[in-house]
């Protein structure tokens, strides 16, 4: 069975978009058995795509996007070996989802692989703001992908 990961922020549009087509990017040109996805806390834009700012800076990057929005489900939990909040917001959502200590267990936050992110792991939300603002939350997504990479890989070589 593959590895699978999801990302979860609020809406589903930016951030986890965003994260997972950046992981899927790198575990595809490694060769990982691994399966990335992502959703949102909340359902406001279940059906739609990603933001187009969150499309460009992608774009602007070198990574391809291809997204419809989903709000996360309670019964996921048993298909996720890593579930992977945004902020600390996202995280208590989660965490108060999560049916047991073992679903609570698979729950992080994406700054935690970033080892120059400090006591800051808090990714912010773009939404209300410009492209810089977007390509800050690439930046720090692409920050932690070293980290969040040697997860996965030893996840899979101890399997």
């Amino acid at each position: 069975m593959p590895f699978r990961v999801t990302f979860v922020c609020t809406g589903n549009i930016c951030r986890s978009p965003m994260a997972e087509w950046i992981l899927r990017h790198h575990v595809e040109q490694e060769g990982l058995d691994v399966e990335v996805d992502s959703s949102g806390t909340g359902g406001w834009h279940v059906g739609d795509g990603a933001d187009e700012r969150t499309v460009a800076a992608l774009e602007r990057a070198g990574y391809r996007s291809a997204h419809i929005a989903r709000q996360f489900d309670a019964a996921w939990f048993d298909e996720y070996d890593l579930i992977i909040a945004m902020d600390a917001g996202h995280e208590k959502a989660l965490r108060s989802m999560a049916p047991n200590w073992q679903a609570r267990g698979s729950i992080r936050r994406l700054r935690e692989f970033d080892p120059d992110a400090g006591g800051d792991l808090d990714v912010p939300d773009p939404y209300y703001g410009g492209r810089d603002d977007f390509d800050l939350v690439l930046w720090q997504v692409e920050a932690a992908m070293p980290g969040l990479l040697k997860e996965i890989r030893s996840v899979l070589d101890d399997g």
